[in-house]
C-alpha cells in the first residue's frame, strides 16, 4: 500500500505545473555546478566494559571522496553523483575488534577483522523545476531512513528517492530502497536489507515554527511512524528559548517477531527537549519516554540478519536523550541535563564543549522491571579556522555509562571513548 501512496505522490511531484520555487533554471551545467571534495578521517573507539566483558577498540584511516555534478541545461537537468570510500585497519586486533556499537571492519568467517575496505557507488539524477529523481546509491538523512556517518565510514543505500521543494518551505520525499551497504564491509547489499519504503516531509510554517511528518515500510520486519514539531521563542538579540518534540511508533511485522524470539510487537517512543541559548552559553533540559509492549523498545539501525535489528540506517534516531545509551528500552524513562559552551566569545573561535546527564528507569525486561541507567556525556571539539589545515576537525568525546543489574539484559555498563579527526579538502 505505502508502494503505492509512493508512486501517485511521486507522480504528482513530477508534474506540478504551479511551481513556487525552480531550481532548475538556475542550473548553470553539468560540469559548471559540479564538486569533488575528499574527507581524510582517522577515527578511534575504545570501549572498557565492566562487569567482566571483554574491552573492545577499534583503529582506523579512511578517505571518503564524493562527486556531485550540477544538472545539465534545460526543463529536465539530468546529473550524476558518486563516492569512493577507503579504509586500513589500524588495529587489527581479532580480540579487540567485533563489538557491535564500534563496527569500524566486519570480522569474516575466520574471525579476524579486515585489513582493509573499498567500495564506491554512483547515480543518476534528474531535476524538473525543484523536484529531483535520484536512482542508485545515496546517502540519505530522513528521519525514518539516515544512514550513518557516526563511525570510520559512512553507511549507504540503494534505490530511488524523489525530493520536492516546489512550495517555498515545503519538503516532500518519497522513495524505495532495495540494499543497504554496512559500514564496515564491502558490497552494495551486505546489509541484508530486503526492501525499505519512505515517505513523508516539512514544512516551515514560520520563521519560528517547522513541523515533520514521516513513514517507513522496511519489508518483513517494521512500519514505522515520526512526528516532529520544533518551536523557537526569540528573547534578545542573543537569547533564545527552543522547544523540540520527535516521536517514533514502530509496529513489527508477525513474522519478525516469531522468527527471533521476540516478546510484542509495538512501541511509542518520545522527546521534549527545551534549549535555553544566552551568549556562548546552552542549557538542555529533556524527557524520554518509551511505550509498548515489544522487549527491543525502540529498534532501528543495524543489520536485519543480526537478531532485533532493523536495517534502516544507524542513525534513524531523531531523539534528545542518545548519546552512547539510546534510552529506548522497553517502558524506559529518562531525563537529561545539559549544557554547551562556545569559547568564540572568548577569543576561541572553533572551541565547543558540550556536557550531559542523563538518567533512565522503570526499565523492563524478560527477567525484571525498574531497571535504571545513567550515562555522563563529555565532547569538545575544535576546528581550524584558518590557514593550511582550515576546515580540520579534532573531536574528543567520552561516556561513562553505569547500567543496573536489572537492566543487564538491555544493556552494559562502561567507560568510552572516541578520538576522530576530520580533514575536508575541497578539489573543486
Amino acid at each position: 500500500m505505502l508502494n503505492k501512496r509512493i508512486s501517485l505522490i511521486a507522480l504528482g511531484m513530477l508534474s506540478a505545473t504551479q511551481a513556487m520555487a525552480n531550481d532548475q533554471a538556475e542550473s548553470k551545467g553539468f560540469v559548471e555546478d559540479s564538486s569533488l571534495k575528499v574527507l581524510l578521517r582517522n577515527a578511534y573507539m575504545n570501549r572498557d566494559y565492566k562487569d567482566g566483558n571483554p574491552d573492545k577498540s577499534e583503529w582506523g584511516q579512511a578517505a571518503i571522496g564524493t562527486f556531485s555534478s550540477g544538472f545539465t541545461q534545460g526543463t529536465v537537468g539530468v546529473g550524476v553523483d558518486a563516492f569512493g570510500l577507503y579504509a586500513l585497519n589500524l588495529e587489527r586486533s581479532e580480540d579487540r575488534s567485533g563489538a557491535q556499537g564500534i563496527d569500524f571492519f566486519k570480522k569474516g568467517d575466520s574471525g579476524q577483522p579486515a585489513d582493509d575496505l573499498s567500495k564506491g557507488g554512483a547515480a543518476i539524477k534528474f531535476r524538473l523545476s525543484s523536484t529531483t529523481l535520484t536512482y542508485g546509491d545515496q546517502m540519505p538523512a530522513l528521519p525514518v531512513l539516515n544512514y550513518d556517518n557516526s563511525r570510520l565510514l559512512p553507511e549507504s543505500y540503494t534505490g530511488t528517492l524523489i525530493t520536492s521543494k516546489e512550495i517555498n518551505g515545503l519538503q516532500l520525499d518519497a522513495g524505495r530502497f532495495t540494499a543497504e551497504s554496512r559500514k564496515s564491509a564491502e558490497g552494495r547489499d551486505s546489509g541484508g536489507l530486503k526492501s525499505i519504503n519512505v515517505l513523508g516531509g516539512s514544512y516551515q510554517f514560520t520563521e519560528q515554527f517547522k513541523a515533520a511528518l514521516y513513514a517507513s515500510d522496511v519489508e518483513d520486519v517494521l512500519k514505522k511512524q515520526y512526528v516532529n514539531a520544533n518551536y523557537v521563542f526569540p528573547i534578545d538579540k542573543d537569547q533564545s528559548l527552543t522547544l523540540d518534540f520527535n516521536g517514533y511508533r514502530t509496529k513489527l511485522e508477525d513474522s519478525y517477531v516469531r522468527e527471533n524470539g521476540i516478546t510484542g510487537d509495538d512501541n511509542k517512543i518520545w522527546s521534549l527537549a527545551a534549549t535555553f541559548i544566552t551568549g556562548p552559553h546552552s542549557f538542555t533540559l529533556a524527557h524520554q519516554r518509551s511505550t509498548g509492549d515489544s522487549n527491543l523498545g525502540y529498534a532501528y539501525g543495524g543489520y536485519q540478519k543480526d537478531q532485533g535489528r532493523i536495517g534502516d540506517g544507524g542513525n534513524t534516531i531523531y531523539l534528545a536523550n542518545s548519546y552512547w545509551s539510546d534510552f529506548n528500552a522497553e517502558d524506559e524513562r529518562s531525563w537529561q541535563l545539559g549544557y554547551g559552551l562556545d569559547f568564540s566569545t572568548f577569543g576561541v573561535p572553533g572551541l565547543s564543549y558540550n556536557v550531559a546527564y542523563v538518567r533512565g528507569d522503570n526499565i523492563t525486561t524478560s527477567t525484571s522491571e525498574g531497571g535504571t541507567e545513567r550515562e555522563i556525556f563529555n565532547q569538545i571539539k575544535y576546528v581550524v579556522q584558518s590557514g593550511p589545515a582550515k576546515d580540520l576537525s579534532v573531536k574528543l568525546r567520552s561516556s561513562v555509562l553505569r547500567v543496573s543489574q536489572k537492566s543487564s539484559e538491555y544493556n552494559v555498563s562502561g567507560n568510552e571513548v572516541r578520538v576522530f579527526v576530520d580533514y575536508p579538502i575541497n578539489i573543486f
